[in-house]
C-alpha cells in the first residue's frame, strides 16, 4: 500500500516511539527507521520528510551514530531534534561541543516566529532540554532561530534546503507548543496531506488481506485482548467464513469476559469456537505458587489446547495474529537491545500446516487499534478494555489460584473497575485493578471477627508503560469502591492501595 510516509531515524533516543505517535497524530504515517538502514530505506520509499532522533552518543565520539551524506542531496525536508541536529550541524560543516552549563529540564526559550517551523508561536516559550553538546558554531547557509541563555543555538534553519533542528524535545508534554512545531513541520514544510486515517488504512487493509488471501484459509488465535479482537473483526470483514478464530477460555479472565467475548464474534460470519479449558488449566495449577511457573504452565497448556483444536480443523494456509507496531520495535530493529522477543505465537507452526504469517496491525499503535477497532464497529467492551496480562488473573491472584479465589478477585476488580468509571477517570489512568494477596488479617463485621483476605487496588498513569506512577484516586471514590467491596465480596475484610511507582515496582504484582 502506497502512502505519504516520514521516517523517523533512529539514532537510540528514549522518546522515538513518542516522535512517531506525534506524526501519526496529525494523520501523518510515520515509520521508525534504524539510522543504519535509513539510506537503502529512502531510496526505496520516498519519504516526504525526515526526522532525526535524540540519542545517547556524542557526534564527535569515535564511531557515533550516522547517516549517508548522500541524504542531505535528495532535497528531502529534514527536521533533527537534540542528537539529531548537532548530528545535521556536524555533517553540514558546523561545530558541536561539549558545554560548560548542561540543560536538563523545563526551559525558558526565545523563538524566532518568522520561521515556518514556530509559524503561529509565543516568542517565548518553555521547552523541555536533555542535552551535554550543543551547536557552536552554525553550518554554511544556517541561521540561528531559537536561544536561551546557556545555549545560543537552541534551534536552527537552512529555509532554501528545508532543513530545520531544534536542540530540545518538541515531542514531550513539557515543551508548550511541541505538537505545533510538528505540525508545521510536517504541513508548512513537507506539505503533507493527512491521509493516514484509521477508516483510510481499514480499507485498504481488507482489500489487501482478499488479495493475498484469494479463497483459502486463515486461522488466529483469539486471546479476547484488544489487539487479537480488532484483527479477528478486520479478518472477518475481508474474509469472512474463510477465517476460524479459536478462543480458549482458560477460566482466569475477569468477570463475564468469556462471554463478552463470544458474544462480539458468534454472529460474525466467520467460524468461532469457544473452547472451555477451565478444568484443565486449574488442574495444572494447582498447588503452584511461583508466578514464574504459572506463566509458563499457562504458556505450555494454551499450546497444547490450540494442538488439539488446530489438529480437527486440518490444513491452514494462513496463521494470523495481532502484532502491532510496539511488538516489532521492542523485538529490536537496528542497534535497539531487545527488550521482550515477539512470540509469533510460540509453538504453533510446528503443529498447523501454514504458509504464511498474516500481521494486518503490524503498523499500528495501541491507540490506533482501538480507533480501528472502532471504526469497524467492534464492541466497545472489546476496544476500550484495560490491558490484561496473558496470563490473566492467575497471576493477580498471589499464591495458590483456586475458583474461588478467582471468584472473589473478578467480583472486587469489577465494582473497582465500576467505580473508576462512575468517577470519570477511565481516559485519565492507563491502568487499574485489583490483586487478591494471599494474605490474611483479623477484621470485624457486625459483631463477629472475621479472618480473610487483605485485596491490594493498583492504578498507574503511564503513557509508554515502560515507567508509571500511581494514580491519585480522589478519596471519595477510593472509599466508595472500598465500601462496596467490603459489603458486596465475601472473603475480603481488608482493602490497600499500591503507591509504588515504577520503577522500582512493576505495574502487575507478579
Amino acid at each position: 500500500m502506497s502512502r505519504e510516509k516520514i521516517f523517523v531515524i533512529d539514532f537510540g533516543g528514549q522518546y522515538n516511539q513518542l516522535i512517531a505517535r506525534r506524526v501519526r497524530e496529525e494523520h501523518v504515517l510515520a515509520e521508525i527507521v534504524p539510522y543504519q538502514k535509513a539510506w537503502k530505506a529512502i531510496q526505496k520509499e520516498k519519504p516526504i520528510g525526515l526526522i532525526f532522533t535524540g540519542g545517547p552518543n556524542s557526534v564527535y565520539a569515535p564511531g557515533a551514530p550516522d547517516v549517508a551524506p548522500e541524504i542531505f542531496e535528495l532535497g528531502i525536508p529534514i527536521l533533527g531534534i537534540c542528537y539529531g541536529m548537532q548530528l545535521v550541524a556536524k555533517a553540514l560543516g558546523g561545530q558541536v561541543v561539549e558545554s560548560n552549563k548542561r540543560e536538563f529540564g523545563k526551559t525558558e526559550t526565545s523563538f524566532d516566529t518568522s520561521s515556518p517551523l514556530f509559524e503561529g508561536m509565543d516568542v517565548e516559550q518553555i521547552t523541555w532540554m536533555s542535552h551535554v553538546d550543543f551547536v557552536k558554531e552554525l553550518p554554511q547557509g544556517f541561521r540561528t532561530v531559537a536561544t536561551t541563555d546557556n545555549c545560543p543555538v537552541a534551534a536552527m534553519e537552512d529555509g532554501e534546503r528545508k532543513f530545520y533542528a531544534v536542540q530540545f524535545h518538541p515531542e514531550v508534554n513539557h515543551t508548550e507548543h511541541g505538537r505545533d512545531i510538528f505540525r508545521n513541520f510536517l504541513f508548512n514544510i513537507c506539505g503533507a496531506k493527512g491521509d493516514w486515517t484509521m477508516e483510510n488504512y481499514g480499507r485498504e487493509v481488507i482489500e489487501d488481506i482478499r488479495s493475498k488471501v484469494g479463497n483459502r484459509r486463515v486461522l488466529l488465535a483469539l486471546s479476547g485482548g484488544v489487539d487479537s479482537s480488532v484483527c479477528a473483526k478486520l479478518l472477518s470483514e475481508a474474509i469472512g467464513e474463510q477465517l476460524t478464530c479459536i478462543f480458549v477460555d482458560q477460566g482466569l479472565m475477569r468477570l463475564n469476559e468469556g462471554d463478552e467475548v463470544e458474544a462480539a464474534f458468534r454472529d460474525s460470519a466467520m467460524n468461532f469456537i469457544r473452547v472451555d479449558a477451565k478444568d484443565r488449566f486449574l488442574t495444572k495449577l494447582k498447588g503452584v505458587t511461583d508466578p514464574e511457573t504459572k506463566r509458563k504452565i499457562i504458556g505450555e497448556e494454551f499450546i497444547r489446547v490450540f494442538e488439539e483444536e488446530g489438529k480437527k480443523i486440518g490444513v491452514v494456509d494462513f496463521l494470523a495474529q495481532g502484532t502491532i507496531y510496539p511488538d516489532v520495535i521492542e523485538s529490536g530493529i537496528g542497534d535497539a537491545a531487545v527488550i521482550k522477543s515477539h512470540h509469533n505465537v510460540g509453538g504453533l507452526p510446528s503443529v498447523v500446516d501454514f504458509k504464511e504469517l498474516i500481521e494486518p496491525l503490524r503498523d499500528l499503535f495501541k491507540d490506533e487499534v482501538r480507533t480501528l477497532g472502532r471504526t469497524l464497529g467492534l464492541d466497545d467492551t472489546l476496544v476500550d478494555r484495560q490491558p490484561f496480562p496473558g496470563p490473566g488473573l492467575a497471576i493477580r491472584v498471589m499464591g495458590e489460584i483456586t475458583e474461588e479465589k478467582l471468584d472473589i478477585l473478578r467480583k472486587a476488580d469489577a465494582i473497582f473497575r465500576e467505580e473508576i468509571a462512575k468517577a470519570g477517570l477511565a481516559g485519565d489512568i492507563g491502568q487499574y485493578f485489583a490483586v487478591l494477596t494471599d494474605n490474611k488479617t483479623v477484621g470485624v463485621m457486625g459483631d463477629f471477627r472475621t479472618y480473610d483476605y487483605t485485596l491490594a487496588l493498583r492504578a498507574v498513569t503511564t503513557t509508554d508503560f515502560m515507567t508509571a506512577d500511581w494514580a491519585r484516586i480522589p478519596y471519595e471514590t477510593l472509599d466508595t469502591t472500598s465500601k462496596r467491596i467490603v459489603n458486596e465480596v465475601e472473603h475480603i475484610n481488608r482493602i490497600v492501595y499500591d503507591i509504588t511507582t515504577k520503577p522500582p515496582a512493576t505495574i502487575e504484582w507478579e
